[in-house]
C-alpha cells in the first residue's frame, strides 16, 4: 500500500509540481517583463532626454548661425566701406600727386628761367665791370697823353673841352672818373703854362 499512495501521491504530486513550475515560469516571466518595462521606461525617458538636449543644441546652433550671419554681414559691409573708402584714399593720392608733380615741373622750369635770367645778370655785370674796368683804365692811364702836343693856354683850353664833349658822364662813353682825371690835368697843365 505504501507503494500505491505512494503512486497515487506522486501522480497528484505531478501537476502540482508543473503548476509550480508554470507559476514559477509565469512568476520569472512576469518579473523579467516589468524589468524589461522597467528598462523601456527609464530607456524611454533618456531618448527624450537626449532628444530635448538635442533640440536644444540645434537651437543654440541656429542661433549661433544667424549670429554669424548677421555678424559675417557686419564684417562684409566693412570691409566694402574700408575698400571704398582705401579706392577714394588712392585717388585722393594720385590728386596730390598729380600737383606735386606738376608743381615740381613748374617749379624746374622757374628755376631753369631763373638760372638763365641769373646768368643774363652775370654777363651784364660782367660787361658792365669790363666797361668800369676800362673807364677806370683810361682813368688810371696817364691823361697827360690826352694832352700831348700842346704848347699853349689856347690849345689847351681847346684840347680841354674837346675832351670833356668826349668823357663827359652824359654822353655814352662818359666816365666821372676820366673827367675828374682831366680837370686836374688841365688844373696842372695850366698852372705850367
Amino acid at each position: 500500500m505504501d507503494t500505491g499512495i505512494q503512486k497515487e501521491q506522486e501522480n497528484n504530486f505531478i501537476p502540482l509540481k508543473k503548476e509550480c513550475v508554470e507559476a514559477e515560469a509565469a512568476d520569472t516571466s512576469e518579473k523579467e517583463l516589468k524589468a524589461l518595462k522597467l528598462w523601456l521606461f527609464s530607456e524611454n525617458i533618456r531618448v527624450e532626454t537626449e532628444k530635448k538636449k538635442l533640440q536644444e543644441m540645434q537651437n543654440k546652433y541656429l542661433k549661433e548661425r544667424v549670429q554669424f550671419q548677421e555678424e559675417m554681414r557686419l564684417l562684409n559691409a566693412k570691409i566694402s566701406a574700408s575698400q571704398q573708402r582705401l579706392k577714394q584714399d588712392e585717388m585722393f593720392f594720385e590728386k596730390k600727386m598729380q600737383i606735386l608733380k606738376s608743381g615740381f615741373a613748374q617749379l624746374d622750369l622757374d628755376r631753369q628761367a631763373f638760372e638763365k635770367e641769373r646768368e643774363q645778370e652775370r654777363r651784364r655785370r660782367r660787361r658792365q665791370m669790363e666797361e668800369e674796368d676800362y673807364r677806370s683804365s683810361v682813368s688810371t692811364m696817364e691823361v697827360s697823353i690826352l694832352f700831348a702836343g700842346v704848347k699853349n693856354a689856347l690849345a689847351l683850353k681847346k684840347r680841354y673841352k674837346d675832351l670833356l664833349k668826349i668823357f663827359h658822364p652824359d654822353n655814352i662813353a662818359g666816365d666821372k672818373a676820366v673827367v675828374q682825371e682831366i680837370n686836374k690835368e688841365y688844373e696842372r697843365l695850366k698852372r705850367e703854362l
